[in-house]
């Protein structure tokens, strides 16, 4: 893969040049502009679409035809039918580079003892997921794949935190609770009194602050360089989520050190799938990055919730993958549909909201 600054795009099969000068945006142009008339028509950007979204041995992924014309009109910018050189100049920067050249992120979340053979270990849950099975897969990554950052999240919990079934009496229930403070139970989901009144399910104690149990599993590879991210500190409200708590009050600085880093792919693995790795991802996705779940390196606590997790997932244009994937993915070689679509949305949005502002 070429540098930032030249980004051989004639690896897209299709182009009519062996070799893109410059960053290549003018012989991309003149590349699909198949009538040489100065611009793209939708049948000249289909093409163009056909080339770009290819998997690592150069076959063309099929793009629905819905998704064709609203990527097409977000980048015909006048809507004249049409994309110009303007148009295209601003499709190059936002859209075609980032797919050919990802900056991509691995967040590790939650391999943490309890999680694994302490007092919150998923094998005694109902999908009687074994939590290590993630190790090796991840330290393959690590070990195989070049992130451009790498970040691990904690669960990292103080004595008095809300989420723990023993600390139920240190605060009222709200009288719509469904279940009453003498009969909770672990797993139960009752609701705490507040303004608004705090809905919670109920775990074991687990992943308590400068504990064993709150350490990552021995055999994970921790990265030289790598971030780490701390969430449920506040003993008043749960943080599935390594970017958010769960009531949206308080954030991790992960997306501030994810844009930081430009960032614009997320890889998300860990534990538990369907609780912390699923928050994960759809607070990804919602901060606009390009978003893989990685299946084989996630382990859960309920079948059906990890079920449910990869709908919305897959419902809100992230992606699915395996970790043998990954690596085709990183180095732009393998480009998905599903998440050009993603930051052609991300960019449409971004487009509407600067016009609001000026």
């Amino acid at each position: 893969m070429s540098s930032t600054n030249s980004i051989d795009l004639c690896q897209l099969p299709g182009s009519r040049t062996s070799t893109f000068p410059s960053d290549g945006m003018d012989a991309c142009f003149a590349a699909f502009d198949k009538n040489c008339d100065g611009w793209l028509n939708y049948g000249e950007f289909k093409e163009l679409c056909k080339a770009l979204f290819r998997d690592a041995k150069g076959n063309s992924y099929t793009v629905k035809e819905s998704w064709l014309k609203e990527i097409f009109e977000i980048f015909d910018r006048n809507l004249d039918g049409n994309i110009d050189r303007e148009e295209f100049a601003f499709c190059w920067n936002n859209w075609i580079k980032t797919i050919v050249k990802p900056v991509s992120a691995l967040l590790v979340i939650d391999v943490q003892n309890d999680f694994i053979c302490g007092t919150l270990d998923i094998r005694n849950c109902a999908a009687r997921h074994n939590g290590e099975d993630v190790v090796q897969p991840i330290n393959n990554l690590l070990d195989t794949v070049q992130f451009d950052a790498i970040f691990y999240s904690f669960d990292w919990h103080p004595e008095d935190h809300v989420s723990f079934i023993d600390n139920v009496h240190l605060r009222p229930f709200h009288p719509s609770s469904p279940v009453k403070a003498e009969q909770a139970r672990v797993y139960d989901t009752v609701r705490f009194d507040g303004d608004p009144p705090r809905t919670q399910k109920l775990w074991p104690r687990h992943c308590v602050q400068n504990t064993w149990g709150g350490q990552l599993h021995k055999d994970l590879k921790v990265a030289p360089n790598a971030v780490k991210i701390y969430k449920g500190t506040n003993p008043e409200v749960d943080s599935y989520s390594a970017f958010w708590d769960n009531s949206k009050l308080t954030d991790t600085k992960m997306e501030a050190q994810l844009k930081l880093r430009n960032v614009t792919d997320v890889y998300v693995c860990g534990i538990a799938y369907d609780v912390c790795v699923g928050a994960t991802a759809a607070d990804a996705i919602v901060s606009g990055f390009r978003t893989i779940l990685l299946d084989d390196c996630c382990r859960g606590v309920d079948l059906l919730d990890i079920e449910k997790t990869k709908e919305n997932i897959l419902g809100n244009n992230g992606l699915i993958a395996t970790s043998e994937e990954v690596e085709g993915l990183v180095k732009g070689v393998d480009r998905r549909v599903e998440l050009g679509y993603k930051l052609a949305l991300d960019l449409s949005k971004r487009l509407a909201s600067s016009k609001q502002t000026v």
